[in-house]
Parts: structure tokens; C-alpha cells; sequence
């Protein structure tokens, strides 16, 4: 919808650049609805939201609106993994079958946890077909990842885990801590941090969702384009997926750590606000500085056969690079989701942003870049 949108929520004075390029997304029918956050020094300094929750544009975004942000998702899952490293309870250079016993299969016997965190293990997917069902049955799932033979010599390449990354590391917190990914994530750090995001949806927050609205069908030739003969599009289409699927009741329940999270840009921004932090928020101590210090270690870096531009990639996230230059400062995290969004992780400035849409765009997601453009410009 393009013309004049009400932006709602706040947005501190030194900030109102942000707030512009934010509505002028809305100006130029870039969205449908969106929110935009972010903390410096662990504070909220911009807060905003503003369009509709439905394609029909019939519900408008409200405060408490909560959607689908994908791959947005793993930033959470690997804040767990990470936590369970600083508490010297998960090993990075450990093999994986050390708290995964059944994970010693098809040669993977001493494959290292560094290489299920940073998308270079080689299971991107399953070399065989399996129903959309299958994603919501954990156990069957990681059971056909721990007989998988690796597509790659793991260590030597990058190419995204795109769902089956979350199985993999929400198994080994489950196998180390008795708890679901999911569980672990409401009890140990969205509850402590009072941060509305989920991880396998409950049903009570069901009305707040908001409508996913699929990306158009690319071409070849399209910069967003992915071959049907990639290993990206397997990656993504494990099993078969669409973004309609977002909209149905068992996706949203099930726990899908790579994938179905559920928030809006505040909760992400203040999840990450701890991160960018030195691990640490209102009293709240998720780990330590040393540890997010390991996250930063490059752990590949190039330009992977099926990405659209060259990755920098760390500890379960993405590294700032003169490619994707995402800020001005050294240590920076950052990842996105499926159809735009995004979170920013500055450690140097103690800055964290997000941002969290429903109209699904093109991958790099363009709409983002004036806005982080203008937070930083107002440091």
C-alpha cells in the first residue's frame, strides 16, 4: 500500500531520521506492516510499528502484533548454544557425538559442534524425500540427521542449513539440558528478559499473529532467483516449503528452531540488546563477553557455490565484511529471516536493532539498509 501510513510507538529525537526511513518504506508500498527497534547501551531508543497484519489490510499492526521471522529464528537458538558454552557445558571443538552418541554415523564420528554452529557440517538437508509432517516430528527428524552422510567434507564449505540447522543444534541442548529448544529458550531467556518471542507458538497468543504474505515467484535472471537444482533450494524446500505454510496453526506450534519463531522487532531487539551488551541486560546474565568473543572467530569466509554474495560467518552467526559492511564497527553479529528481516548486534557500540515485516521482499532485503543507514548516522 503506498501513500501516507501512521507510525506509531517512540522514537527518541536524535532518532527521527530512523522513523522517516522507516514510513518511507510504507511511502513507496514497500510494506504492509512492520516494526522497527533499537536498544542502545541495553535502552530503547526507537520503537516503532505501524500498517497491517492481514493482505487484506483489515487488522492494523498494533503494538503487541507478533509474525513469522524466520531465520531470524537461529539468532535465538544459537544465544542457547552459546549459553551452554559459557556455562562449560558445551564444547565447540567437541565432537558432536560426545552428547549426541547416535550422531557417530556416516563418518561423522568426530565432526566438532563448531561445524553444526557455523553451516558448514554438510546437512543442509536429507538426501531423500519426506512429507511437510515430518518437520513437526522432532524425533524423526534428528534421527534421519544423525544417519545422514555429510554432502561435503565437513569444515571445508559453507552452504546454509537452512532448516535442519536448528534440529541440529536444538538436539544438542536438548541432549545437554532435558529440555526442548524451545523450553530452554522461554525459561532461560525470553521469560528472564520479559522479551515476547516464541519458539513453537502457543495457541493463547494465536490472535495476535500476523498474516505472512509470501514474496513473489522469481525468474531466472532475478537476483533472488534459487535454482531448483541448488543446494540451496534444498536446503529451504526440506521437505517441500512454503511461506503460506507460516499462516498454518501446526507450523506455528511446532518447534522449528532455524525457522518459526515468533516476535516483533522489540522482543528481538531487546533478546540481542543482552549480546550487544557483553552478555548481560537489566540484571539478567545470559554469558559472558569471552564467549560472545568466540562467537566473532571467522569460521569460514568466501563466496559459497548457491549464496547470492559472498559470507563471513562465525559462531552460528553472520560477521560484518566489506562485502555486506552491516555498520561501521569490528564486532558486529547480525542474521536474517526468509522475506526481510533482520537483527543487528553491535558489541563496539552496544547497539542492537531489528526489524520484522510481514510482506515478504527479495533476499539481500533492501528496505532495511536506509534505516540501519540512519541509526547510524545518529550515533
Amino acid at each position: 500500500m503506498a501513500g501516507t501510513v501512521e507510525i506509531y510507538g517512540h522514537c527518541d529525537d536524535r532518532f527521527s531520521p530512523v522513523k522517516d526511513a522507516f514510513a518511507n518504506n510504507f511511502e513507496q508500498g514497500l510494506e504492509v506492516g512492520a516494526s522497527f527497534a533499537a536498544t542502545i547501551e541495553g535502552k530503547s531508543v526507537v520503537d516503532i510499528w505501524g500498517g497491517y497484519a492481514d493482505e487484506a489490510q483489515t487488522r492494523p499492526w498494533e503494538k503487541d502484533t507478533i509474525v513469522c521471522v524466520f531465520s531470524t529464528t537461529k539468532v535465538m537458538t544459537t544465544i542457547c548454544a552459546l549459553m551452554l558454552i559459557d556455562r562449560g557445558l558445551l564444547d565447540p571443538d567437541a565432537p558432536v557425538a560426545k552428547y549426541w552418541p547416535e550422531f557417530a554415523q556416516a563418518g561423522k564420528e568426530t565432526m566438532p559442534v563448531r561445524y553444526l554452529m557455523s553451516h558448514t557440517a554438510g546437512l543442509p538437508a536429507l538426501d531423500m524425500p519426506v512429507p511437510m509432517e515430518t518437520l513437526y516430528d522432532w524425533d524423526k527428524v534428528v534421527s534421519l540427521l544423525a544417519a545422514e552422510k555429510p554432502w561435503w567434507e565437513p569444515g571445508k564449505e559453507w552452504e546454509y542449513h537452512a532448516l535442519t540447522s536448528g534440529f541440529l543444534v536444538g538436539e544438542l541442548v536438548r541432549r545437554i539440558t532435558g529440555n526442548t529448544l524451545g523450553t530452554f529458550f522461554q525459561g532461560e531467556v525470553a521469560a528472564p528478559l520479559s522479551a515476547d518471542f516464541h519458539i513453537g507458538l502457543p495457541e493463547e497468543h494465536e490472535p495476535r499473529v500476523g498474516e505472512m504474505i509470501p514474496p513473489p515467484e522469481y525468474k531466472p535472471g532475478d537476483p533472488s532467483y534459487i535454482p531448483p537444482d541448488s543446494v540451496l533450494y534444498r536446503a529451504m524446500n526440506f521437505p517441500f516449503f512454503s511461506a503460506l505454510n507460516a499462516r498454518d496453526r501446526a507450523f506455528r506450534a511446532a518447534e522449528i528452531p532455524a525457522g518459526n519463531g515468533h516476535g516483533n522487532a522489540r522482543s528481538v531487539a531487546r533478546i540481542s540488546a543482552a549480546v550487544a551488551c557483553g552478555g548481560e541486560l537489566d540484571d539478567v546474565h545470559l554469558l559472558g563477553l569471552p564467549t560472545i568473543e568466540k562467537a566473532l572467530e571467522e569460521q569460514y569466509y568466501g563466496q559459497p557455490q548457491s549464496w547470492p554474495s559472498p559470507v563471513r560467518f562465525g559462531l552460528g552467526f553472520g560477521l560484518t565484511s566489506k562485502e555486506i559492511p552491516i555498520g561501521p564497527n569490528p564486532r558486529i553479529l547480525y542474521w536474517g529471516g526468509y522475506g526481510g528481516s533482520v537483527v543487528v548486534m553491535d558489541i563496539d557500540a552496544k547497539l542492537s536493532c531489528s526489524y520484522v515485516m510481514n510482506k515478504m521482499g527479495s533476499t539481500p532485503n533492501l528496505r532495511i539498509v536506509p534505516i540501519i543507514g540512519a541509526l547510524y548516522a545518529a550515533l
